[in-house]
């Protein structure tokens, strides 16, 4: 699990506006995403508003609008902080009607963009990563293949392609990596029509994280972006499924 004060790489600066809101949906996505564990302490607000580059009143906006979410719970006392509330998966709903705005054209795009970086991550992967990124990738490979529930395995899937991406030591990789999981994932794993094959879906991720351990960086590359291709084709199959008439 990536500790949160390791998370600065994540979470740029927000923009010159400094607005609370952008601080909600950085800390948000962590959460949903699995970076953040259920229970963990965040940093003091003075250290939360040095790593988004934020005065600590947008912090503490941004806390408050958390709280409202339930994504946070604050405890007075001596050991008292914002804590993390992680819901146990996300609401299906808000992902079906996102799901079925988008166009073919607009998930052909995505998938085009996360084919570039899931690509080149995986190959500077399998040159740079270190005996410790190696552990997580087939560790989370492990957990996709035994999670029993929905936000479980939307989890794990999230957090081996942005350890993919950590591995790959870039920083901007991996920024934009976490950004389309934040973007992707939860639809992918949508329980409309037939479900995700879990099996393959494990046996991709162990492909990968071998050719990494293999210091094949060609051959990781190539199952990354098939992997973002199998993605594109359920995306777009359960897209056509909520449009269509009569879907469930």
């Amino acid at each position: 699990m990536t500790p949160v004060s390791s998370l600065s790489p994540l979470t740029p600066s927000v923009t010159s506006s400094g607005r609370a809101d952008e601080v909600v949906q950085r800390i948000s996505e962590a959460i949903n995403l699995g970076l953040l564990d259920d229970g963990e302490r965040l940093p003091a607000e003075p250290e939360l508003a040095a790593q988004f580059g934020v005065a600590p009143m947008t912090v503490r906006d941004a806390l408050a609008s958390l709280r409202d979410l339930g994504l946070v719970e604050t405890r007075r006392g001596r050991s008292g902080g914002s804590f993390v509330r992680r819901p146990p998966a996300p609401e299906q709903e808000p992902l079906r009607q996102r799901l079925a705005a988008m166009t073919v054209s607009e998930l052909r795009d995505v998938a085009d963009e996360h084919r570039a970086i899931a690509g080149e991550a995986a190959r500077l992967a399998a040159e740079r990563a270190g005996a410790v990124n190696v552990r997580r990738l087939f560790g989370l490979t492990e957990q996709l293949g035994t999670a029993s529930t929905l936000g479980d395995r939307i989890r794990a899937d999230c957090r081996f392609h942005i350890e993919i991406a950590v591995a790959s030591q870039s920083s901007r990789l991996t920024r934009r990596e976490v950004s389309l999981q934040a973007e992707v994932s939860g639809l992918l794993w949508l329980p409309v029509g037939p479900d995700l094959d879990v099996a393959a879906h494990v046996a991709e991720h162990h492909g990968i994280a071998a050719a990494v351990v293999a210091e094949n960086p060609d051959e990781a590359r190539r199952l990354a972006v098939e992997h973002v291709d199998h993605a594109l084709h359920r995306l777009t199959s359960l897209h056509l499924l909520l449009t269509s008439e009569g879907a469930p």
